[in-house]
């Protein structure tokens, strides 16, 4: 199973690719020992490095994020929402039909193990708070106005 780590703007990245496909991408404190690589990920490193230079809008890699069929239609729904636009928790829950799913949708959208390529980043609260994000809220507000430059020292400020 290859593994490895690259150094983004937020932090260090460990990406794990098994069976041809991106299993997870999460943020890391320090890269471990182990590395390999192989097509897929080679491909992982080249859009995030060109995503984070502001080259890349759009991931076309091969996902496969163990999860429950909830979870799983979550993310899928996540990857609907467009660089540089956010969307509300509440937005997601209406989106899979149900408007009462909202605290499983939001605890689904925290377990998401692809960070940035799901964009779990660009879901916020329905008054348009930052809130929740496993990589912590001062990541999230950087993905967020790197994607949307006109964010920058918005009302995102007093949620980190």
């Amino acid at each position: 199973m290859p593994i490895s780590y690259i150094k983004s703007p937020v932090g260090i990245l460990k990406i794990v690719v098994e069976d041809a496909a991106i299993r997870t991408i999460q943020f890391v404190e320090k890269p471990g020992e182990e590395h390999s690589s192989n097509d897929v990920m080679e491909t992982a490193i080249q859009q995030l490095e060109a995503y984070f230079d502001g080259r890349r809008k759009n991931f076309n890699l091969p996902l496969a994020p163990k999860g429950t069929s909830f979870q799983q239609k979550v993310w899928n729904e996540l990857k609907n929402v467009s660089y540089g636009k956010t969307v509300s928790y509440q937005e997601i829950a209406n989106r899979l039909g149900d408007p009462k799913v909202i605290r499983a949708a939001a605890s689904a959208n925290g377990k998401n193990p692809i960070a940035i390529v799901i964009p779990c980043h660009r879901i916020i609260g329905s008054d348009g708070s930052l809130t929740g994000y496993a990589g912590g809220l001062h990541r999230k507000k950087w993905l967020l106005e790197h994607e949307s430059p006109v964010m920058q020292g918005t009302l995102f400020d007093s949620y980190i």
